[in-house]
């Protein structure tokens, strides 16, 4: 499913060679020096960026950031101004056919057939691609509640999300390609979403998600990349990662306890004291928190995991902070 026209606007040859390819690399995707300027504007600059095979790899960012550019990159669907990518161990741009045959994709903006059921759309789609298995198309629709009896016009955002997904996984790719995947979904539609990318890791797929939610990126995959104004960040693990994010922590307790009771635990980081009244900032476990407060009794708890941005703050400074907010490119 095609997330925009293709735009010829310049070659792809020259420069680094992907660390991927066809020699027994364990790379899915890998990517050197790949950039697309839109005229002056720049949707990504200079990528260098791996995809190891059947890893859930998460690119964050903010609208605007690169996100969906790098995509359409990936999928042939955009011609990159310079730079190389390689996708399944194929050149994007020399065997964008065949890649995009072994991949399954849908994207962050829909485009859909208004005219057609979601079953003529399935089928139709199927018939481009073939080796569709029809009896694992209807657990898909099952399982996500998808009416595929209605024109795709009359349909909401989230039902169209559905379909679109349908046709994602409907192949059994060897990759999956995700593109702000759980837009519009209800949170038990997304649930079931986490459950199809754990079934399909189980089987040996490869993803490869975008999304500017961090605690999805953080349920469902291993590493994650940061983009910010067209450039790779930095690239995380992301157990490391929730190691060292810094979450806020309420506690109602008891009875009043003295100012310094959470002095010297490893990770906190701030704490405000009033009456029983208790603000935190910590990073990492909350394990040594709670035992000094238990003896005191925990009478409420909240907690608060920042946004992307303030991950990005924290850890890659203010410098890196000013992200267009317009449409993602």
């Amino acid at each position: 499913m095609s997330a925009g026209g293709r735009q010829a606007t310049g070659g792809s040859g020259g420069g680094r060679q992907p660390t991927g390819g066809s020699g027994g690399s364990d790379a899915v995707i890998a990517t050197a020096g790949l950039t697309k300027y839109y005229g002056r504007d720049r949707g990504i600059v200079d990528l260098d960026l791996e995809v190891r095979r059947g890893e859930a790899f998460g690119l964050l960012g903010p609208n605007g950031a690169g996100k969906t550019t790098t995509i359409r990159l990936l999928l042939d669907l955009l011609r990159a101004t310079h730079g190389q990518a390689t996708v399944l161990g194929r050149d994007v741009r020399r065997d964008g056919v065949e890649v995009r045959r072994r991949v399954g994709f849908t994207p962050g903006e829909l485009f859909l057939f208004d005219k057609l059921t979601g079953r003529e759309t399935l089928r139709f789609l199927a018939g481009l691609r073939g080796g569709v298995d029809w009896a694992y198309v209807g657990r898909l629709a099952d399982r996500l509640e998808a009416d595929l009896g209605r024109r795709v016009g009359e349909l909401s955002t989230g039902n169209k999300r559905k379909l679109s997904l349908i046709q994602a996984f409907m192949h059994r790719p060897e990759l999956l390609i995700l593109d702000e995947p759980t837009a519009g979904l209800d949170p038990l539609m997304q649930n079931e979403f986490d459950r199809l990318i754990d079934e399909a890791r189980e089987e040996g797929q490869t993803v490869f998600l975008s999304s500017h939610v961090l605690p999805e990126v953080r349920r469902l995959c291993d590493r994650v990349g940061f983009v910010r104004d067209g450039e790779l960040v930095a690239v995380e693990d992301v157990a490391m990662l929730l190691r060292r994010q810094v979450r806020e922590l309420d506690l109602v307790l008891g009875a009043t306890v003295p100012a310094d009771l959470f002095t010297g635990i490893p990770g906190v980081l701030q704490a405000e004291i009033d009456g029983v009244h208790v603000h935190l900032h910590v990073s990492g476990s909350f394990d040594e928190v709670f035992q000094r407060a238990l003896p005191h009794g925990i009478v409420d708890v909240s907690s608060r995991e920042p946004d992307l941005d303030e991950v990005f703050l924290t850890f890659y400074g203010r410098a890196s902070a000013g992200a267009s907010t317009e449409g993602e490119r």
